[in-house]
């Protein structure tokens, strides 16, 4: 059992178990029933993606110390008590059922997924 850190919208491989669309907003021009058909994803957690205007600051990001600004202030939010339990429950599920959490960004690393990815492993999340 493990949790896996992917790119929505991409092949799925056959362990990646429940995937989890970590993202602000759903695909646009998707219909919402053909979301696991296409590989975004089963289940829509907006509770751990960034805020809109957060994400502006992330995607806007080109240097490293702008990538670390964004790093700090997403780490702030997700210290929210309500936020901070689904990281909590991500990270147990991680130990009992195979799951991925993704987003839709190319490079992981200036992703929010990258540092939900130390989050999820601060909290003693079991990866592939």
């Amino acid at each position: 059992m493990t949790i896996r850190i992917v790119r929505l919208g991409t092949d799925r491989s056959r362990e990646e178990g429940l995937r989890i669309g970590t993202v602000r907003r759903p695909p646009r021009g998707v219909p919402k029933d053909e979301y696991a058909s296409q590989n975004w994803y089963d289940v829509w957690l907006p509770n751990v993606a960034p805020t809109a205007e957060l994400m502006k600051i992330g995607q806007a990001a080109e240097s490293e110390k702008a990538w670390a600004a964004f790093a700090r202030k997403y780490r702030a939010e997700m210290k929210n008590p309500e936020k901070s339990r689904v990281l909590d429950l991500l990270a147990a599920l991680s130990h009992h059922a195979d799951i991925s959490v993704g987003c839709y960004c190319e490079n992981e690393q200036r992703c929010h997924r990258s540092i939900l990815r130390e989050l999820l492993a601060e909290r003693g999340a079991k990866f592939e």
